[in-house]
């Protein structure tokens, strides 16, 4: 059978691929730029636009499962698409569907759990890849600048997220549920800065910034105000899904979630002194801070 990622060079799509290309399937990575997707050998790279659901239609063809995200569009705007999309995949013969929830209510969500499909919502908290916001200052000084350093996230690895919505893919069960997804712990941002020091061998200095400084930097970044309280909302009082450990991962793929530690050392390139580096996107698709 074949699979249909959408979103799939955004931070979890493409480990919704790398995650089906381990179970041995056949993949199909929707893109809208294929000219310049990269992705690992066997992966079949399709153009289309999630906001022109007639765009979709030859990358269907055959397809028996689909991941969908819930923004799109060059201003990653709430995709207003959904039934058509899923029309043309019940025409398709799709059988069943993931989709990434994008911390709230939205149109395509909405009209997957309305749909007729064995459907997922995959819901992950905290990205551990949001720690890549901290690499620049980190390789030029060494230093992280956050308020509020003891606040707790039980931030997941992006390829859990994926081994998530891959298992929803390809197996039998998973039809009408809802994941929350987590990582194994619980951790503050002091132990963040310490796994990554440990990860590449030099220490992070972590400087606590108060409220004020924290406003004062984030709108001299240019940060819209409604970005601004939302961080400093579940900055100061995290929810508690957002720093509650769950054990999603392991119930649905068999295994235990992955560490922000491993997570650490598979980046620690990215937090090294050196010439700039790229890597995986920070904030991305369907990303709940937390």
């Amino acid at each position: 059978m074949t699979i249909l990622v959408t979103g799939a060079t955004g931070t979890v799509g493409r480990r919704v691929v790398e995650q089906l290309l381990e179970r041995g399937e056949r993949v199909r990575a929707l893109t809208r730029a294929p000219e310049r997707a990269e992705f690992p050998p066997g992966v079949e790279v399709v153009g289309g636009d999630l906001e022109d659901p007639a765009s979709l239609a030859s990358a269907l063809r055959g397809v028996t499962g689909l991941h969908l995200i819930t923004f799109g569009g060059e201003f990653s705007a709430p995709l207003e698409t959904g039934d058509e999309i899923l029309a043309l995949a019940e025409e398709a013969g799709v059988r069943r569907v993931t989709v990434l929830h994008g911390g709230g209510d939205t149109p395509m969500e909405t009209a997957v759990r309305e749909s007729g499909f064995a459907w997922t919502v995959v819901m992950p908290v905290e990205f551990m890849a949001n720690a890549l916001e901290w690499a620049p200052g980190i390789r030029s000084e060494g230093v992280v600048r956050e308020p509020f350093v003891d606040r707790l996230s039980a931030m997941v690895h992006e390829s859990d997220i994926g081994a998530v919505a891959a298992v929803a893919l390809t197996e039998d069960g998973h039809g009408g549920q809802e994941y929350l997804v987590t990582g194994p712990e619980a951790l503050t941002v002091r132990d963040k800065t310490t796994a990554i020091g440990a990860a590449r061998g030099a220490d992070v200095e972590l400087v606590e910034l108060t409220e004020e400084q924290a406003l004062e930097n984030w709108r001299g970044q240019g940060m819209p105000e409604d970005v601004i309280g939302f961080l400093i909302a579940v900055y100061r009082d995290t929810p508690p899904e957002g720093r509650t450990v769950l054990g999603t991962v392991e119930k649905v793929t068999g295994r235990p979630a992955r560490t922000f530690a491993q997570w650490a050392g598979e980046h620690a390139h990215l937090f090294r002194a050196g010439p700039e580096r790229s890597g995986d996107g920070a904030l991305s698709e369907g990303t709940i801070e937390a």
